[in-house]
Formats: structure tokens, C-alpha cells, sequence
């Protein structure tokens, strides 16, 4: 019998799942709690079946699998929380849900009990709002695949405790995941700094410059990256990535930089989700035609260079603005979302002189303030200076 602590996971969808798992492998009891017995059933059936996935890849015995798998239970009460040293929240992105269910569980647990928030897009802050003693209340954010994605982000809101703050990175670092340390603010590192890959591949998708398949080509091509921006947004699903977008728009004040498409806004309105639901920006039925890229090398790279000048750009701002440090930055973006290298280091690579020209250029071109330049970027410039 283990001795670790219990750890609460409250909603058994994908991301609880995934959650619930890692927190198993790593030794500890865990208590997932929904309110709908039928999802915890299907959460119950899809863990069954990961595991079997993991004995087939050899990555774990089928003793010691289900040693895990006995240490998980499923409930409908949140009193079944008492015993935990750590709940974390994964439910609907629904702020007035996620503040209800606070107060329900700091009803039940000890007052050393850690309460984190797996939200992607709202503050922590108002989220501890439901919780009399805030101090205890971060945020825990993962990336999905949970079990797979390496990088979890600790984010403390202006309430939360130090020590809690510590003991948190502490616990997540000991489950083998990669941790960094972000300010509670709109989309924190990765949902923050990775608007412009899409926003700027959808808008240059609207004004014809390029068909979706060619942009695909084109980032992947010059940049690198292992998706193109309409391959991983229907790999993330439209649903989530279009709220995303909008949630970080709206909570930074409407900045233009985050502003939405409404292309994506449409295949939002029609359910055209991506992956999941068969049909996005590509179709994925069996008799989907082949979509071949236009092979232009000069297209392709301005292209790229407006894409990641755009997201060097966010980068550099969200280090201005303190969101996190540089190191954190650029491990957040390669471990969180697989980007080919940090965009910081990217920038002293390209040439910061370079990126700066570029949004100028653009900037000139259209008036719209989304093409502004960080004043960091700005400065670094002006300075003849680099990020490392």
C-alpha cells in the first residue's frame, strides 16, 4: 500500500483521464470525481484500454499495470475528496461552474489541501474567487495528450501562497513532467505566445495570398515545424482552438494582436471541429481527396518569415511583460506545443534586426496594430543586443 498522497481529479473527461493517469503511474491513490456516472464509466474503459496500450509497447508489466489501475477510484461526491493533498480541477472552460465546484470542494478537504485549476484560458485568479481561503488556489494547466505532452505550466494567481507555489512545481517535477513558471494572465506561455501561428496563417489564407495546404507547407517546409497551423488546429479541434482565441482577445481588451478569424469562426458555427468530428480545414473521411501545396519557394517564405515574425514578436513581449523568463519561454514553446526550437533563441538566430524589419513592413502595409513591435524587440535592436 502506498503512502503517497491522494490526489483528486474532478471531471473524467480526456484531460482528467490523462491527468489521473500520470498521477497513478507516479505512485499516487486517486479519486476521480464527475457528477455523471456514465462519463466516469467511459474514463474507467478508455484507461483500461491505455494501459493495455502501454503493456503492448512493453512500457509497463500487466502486474504493475494493474497495481495502478487499483489504485484509482471513480465518485459522484465530492466528500470523497476528504483524504486528498492535492485536487485538480478539469472540467468545462465555464467560470461561474469552476467557481461552484471550488467552493464545494474546500468544503471537504483539509486546509493543507492544494486546489489547482487545469484551466487553458481563465484567470486563476477568479477561479480562487470561489474559495474563502484563496491562498491555497494555482493553477496546474497540462497539455493533451496529458499523458504524453512533457510540459505543465504552475501558474500562482496575485493570491496564491509561495509555499503553495513551490510545493506544487515540486510535486508535477516528480512525476517526471517538464514544469515553468508563468503569470497569471491571458493564455499564460503557450496559448499566449502561439496565437499568431494561426491567427496570421488564417488571415493570409483570406486574403488569398496561399491555400491552407500550401501554408501547411511552407511552415513546415522553411520553419520546421512538425504540423502546419491548419493541420494542428484540426488536430487540436476548432472548437477548443477558435474559444481559446476568442477568451485571450477578450481578456486582453480586444489588442488586435489576438483577434479572431472569422473563417474559423464559421467552421466553429458549422461544427466543423477537425480530426474528431471528420471535417475541418481538411477532410478526413475515407474518400477525401489528396490536397497538393503550391511548391513556390518565394511564396513559401513570406510565409514563413511573417509567421515567425509575428510569434519572435509575441515571445519577445511576453518577456517585456514579465509573463515569464526567457529560459521558461523558450522551453515552454518546444515542450508544449513541439515548436522546432525556442522562438527567443529562434530570433537571435534569424536576426532580430530582420524580424523587427519585417513588422515594420507590415505594419506600414496595413495600419493594423496586430503587426506592432514589442518595445523589447525595439530596444534589443537599437541596442545591437540578443536574448542569449
Amino acid at each position: 500500500m502506498t503512502d503517497k498522497m491522494v490526489v483528486g481529479i474532478a471531471g473524467s473527461g480526456a484531460m482528467g483521464s490523462g491527468i489521473a493517469q500520470v498521477a497513478a503511474m507516479a505512485g499516487h491513490p486517486v479519486i476521480i470525481f464527475d457528477t455523471d456516472a456514465k462519463a466516469l464509466e467511459r474514463a474507467k474503459i478508455n484507461l483500461n484500454k491505455g494501459f493495455e496500450k502501454l503493456i503492448e509497447k512493453e512500457k509497463i508489466t500487466r502486474d504493475d499495470s494493474q497495481i495502478v489501475l487499483s489504485n484509482i477510484t471513480y465518485v459522484t461526491s465530492v466528500e470523497s475528496f476528504r483524504s486528498c493533498g492535492l485536487v485538480i480541477e478539469a472540467i468545462i472552460e465555464n467560470l461561474e461552474i469552476k467557481k461552484q465546484l471550488f467552493t464545494d470542494i474546500e468544503k471537504q478537504v483539509d486546509a493543507g489541501c492544494i486546489l489547482a485549476t487545469n484551466t487553458s484560458s481563465l484567470p486563476v485568479v477568479a477561479v480562487a474567487a470561489g474559495c474563502h481561503e484563496r491562498s491555497r488556489v494555482i493553477g496546474i494547466h497540462f497539455f493533451n495528450p496529458a499523458a504524453l505532452m512533457p510540459l505543465v505550466e504552475i501558474i500562482p494567481a496575485f493570491t496564491t501562497d509561495e509555499k503553495i507555489t513551490t510545493a506544487s512545481r515540486n510535486i508535477i517535477d516528480s512525476w517526471g513532467k517538464v514544469t515553468v513558471l508563468a503569470k497569471d494572465t491571458p493564455g499564460f506561455i503557450v496559448n499566449r505566445i502561439a496565437r499568431p501561428f494561426y491567427g496570421e496563417a488564417l488571415k493570409m489564407y483570406e486574403e488569398g495570398i496561399a491555400t491552407i495546404a500550401t501554408i501547411d507547407w511552407a511552415m513546415k517546409e522553411f520553419g520546421g515545424f512538425k504540423m502546419g497551423p491548419f493541420e494542428l488546429m484540426d488536430f487540436i479541434g476548432n472548437d477548443i482552438n477558435y474559444k481559446v482565441t476568442e477568451t485571450v482577445w477578450e481578456q486582453m481588451f480586444y489588442d488586435a494582436r489576438y483577434r479572431p478569424s472569422l473563417t474559423q469562426k464559421r467552421l466553429f458555427e458549422a461544427g466543423l471541429f477537425g480530426r474528431k468530428t471528420g471535417r475541418g480545414y481538411y477532410r478526413y473521411d475515407a474518400d477525401a481527396p489528396e490536397v497538393a501545396p503550391e511548391k513556390d519557394s518565394n511564396k513559401g517564405k513570406i510565409i514563413y518569415n511573417r509567421v515567425i515574425a509575428m510569434l519572435i514578436n509575441e515571445a519577445a513581449e511576453a518577456l517585456y511583460m514579465n509573463i515569464a523568463t526567457r529560459d521558461d519561454i523558450d522551453l515552454a514553446m518546444t515542450k508544449g506545443v513541439n515548436y522546432p526550437k525556442g522562438l527567443l533563441k529562434w530570433g537571435d538566430e534569424t536576426g532580430l534586426e530582420k524580424i523587427l524589419a519585417e513588422l515594420n513592413s507590415l505594419y506600414n502595409d496595413y495600419g493594423d496594430d496586430r503587426y506592432r513591435a514589442s518595445l523589447l524587440l525595439k530596444k534589443m535592436v537599437a541596442e545591437k543586443r540578443t536574448f542569449y
